[in-house]
């Protein structure tokens, strides 16, 4: 079973599942997953590979689909971002029963060509055991990840006492195919789906969008002005508005 971090109570309104992206983990999403909670119940989980979640050998995104079912009771509104977001769709698609709303953070349902293999052999290439401190890992990381924003995010997943990683480095390495693809899948989901991407992210792009409403024909397009792919992240407040504004009214206003 996924590790999940519960804010706030169940209510009258359905519970909010939210599936973080590849190297994250649901400590990433606390302090919007705790506003949120003001009005219902959000259950922020860390995905397989990741955080406390088990370490599994493979990660298709039927296994993360699979994950996700087993970690609700009930329907939810199901948000995901990256990754997380095409576990969602899947979930969504295979197990329409399970989920009311579904909100698409910056990815869609296709193939990608880039690899996110650079950031895993830079975190296999720092010196565990010459670690005492999280600065000391900065360091390492510098000469091959120069954004201090990427080094921070990637950071989180280290457990400096423990001198270990919370991913499982191995597994994501030998299926990072399988995370950039998507699977050839059929179904449709009818319900409301809000693709919500960063007006300076690519990867929702307008010539992806009759393979979108293929799978989901009542979905919603919205932008972030000035994010990128880490649009909450970079933009929590307007992040913030724009899901609750969706869970509301069932669309961005």
């Amino acid at each position: 079973m996924l590790n999940v971090v519960t804010h706030g109570t169940r209510t009258g309104t359905a519970p909010l599942l939210i599936a973080h992206g590849l190297f994250g983990s649901a400590r990433n999403w606390g302090v919007i997953a705790k506003r949120l909670s003001d009005e219902r119940e959000v259950r922020a989980v860390d995905m397989r590979n990741h955080g406390e979640s088990p370490w599994q050998d493979t990660h298709t995104y039927t296994d993360m689909a699979d994950d996700l079912a087993a970690a609700i009771d009930g329907t939810h509104d199901v948000l995901g971002h990256s990754m997380g977001g095409k576990a969602a769709m899947v979930l969504a698609l295979t197990r329409p029963d399970l989920v009311r709303k579904l909100i698409v953070a910056d990815i869609s349902p296709v193939v990608y060509g880039h690899t996110q293999m650079p950031m895993i052999e830079a975190m296999r290439s720092l010196d565990l055991a010459r670690i005492e401190t999280r600065g000391d890992a900065d360091r390492q990381l510098q000469s091959v990840v120069q954004e201090d924003g990427v080094r921070a995010f990637l950071l989180q997943s280290l457990d400096v006492k423990s001198r270990r990683w919370r991913l499982n480095l191995e597994a994501l390495a030998q299926e990072m195919d399988k995370i950039i693809g998507f699977p050839d899948i059929d179904g449709q989901f009818d319900g409301p789906v809000l693709f919500l991407s960063g007006s300076h992210s690519d990867y929702v792009r307008r010539e992806h969008r009759d393979r979108i409403r293929s799978h989901f024909p009542n979905a919603v397009f919205a932008k972030i002005p000035g994010a990128g792919h880490w649009l909450h992240a970079e933009k929590p407040r307007e992040f913030e508005a724009a899901i609750r504004a969706f869970l509301k009214h069932g669309h961005k206003t």
